[in-house]
């Protein structure tokens, strides 16, 4: 049992010096120990796996080098009221048959427009004048209106008004114009020439 045990305890010594002489003499496989050298008396340990895990990487140092700048966003234009479109109301039709253009910008001037985009005149509403007219616009209430109101039966030689308002165009009749529209027409300037 002994001599097993011994045969044992040799065939692992053998087994660690040929494991040791396939190493290099940083303790790497694959070198060979030169002649005559001895094998290092501890071998140095594998990383371990906590070592060699990826994990966040420490912040070396570097170099100082000009600094980088990301450009800010340009914050968008702020509105500006005298180029604000308020309202735009085109009435066509009529004994002539002509198309006019009413153009009322925030801050209340306005340009009437005939055929071919001609200015015809231009004006200014009063700060009294411009409160009705939004105030009328607000309860007009453009986004629930119908978007288009015809006479029936259709009145021949009348007026047709398309208003254009917060994003949303409504067109009518002269005789089937809602009240809320009737109030808009009454605080404009008018669509004469002169």
């Amino acid at each position: 049992m002994r001599a097993m045990r011994a045969a044992g305890a040799a065939a692992a010594v053998l087994l660690a010096a040929v494991v040791l002489a396939g190493c290099g003499d940083d303790g790497s496989p694959g070198a060979p120990t030169p002649a005559g050298a001895t094998a290092p008396a501890t071998a140095t340990a594998p990383p371990s796996p906590a070592a060699t895990a990826p994990g966040p990487a420490t912040p070396q140092p570097t170099t100082p080098g000009p600094a980088r700048t990301t450009p800010l966003a340009t914050p968008p234009p702020t509105a500006n009221p005298s180029t604000e479109r308020l309202l735009r109301v085109t009435r066509s039709g009529g004994f002539t048959g002509r198309t006019r253009t009413l153009l009322v910008n925030g801050d209340g001037s306005w340009t009437l427009l005939g055929e071919q985009a001609k200015d015809l005149r231009k004006g200014r509403l009063s700060p009294s004048a411009l409160e009705d007219l939004r105030t009328a616009l607000r309860e007009a209430d453009f986004a629930h209106l119908p978007r288009t109101a015809t006479a029936d039966p259709p009145v021949y030689d009348g007026f047709t008004y398309s208003f254009v308002h917060g994003g949303f165009e409504v067109a009518a009749d002269q005789t089937a114009l809602p009240a809320a529209l009737s109030r808009v027409l009454k605080a404009l300037p008018g669509f004469d020439a002169a």
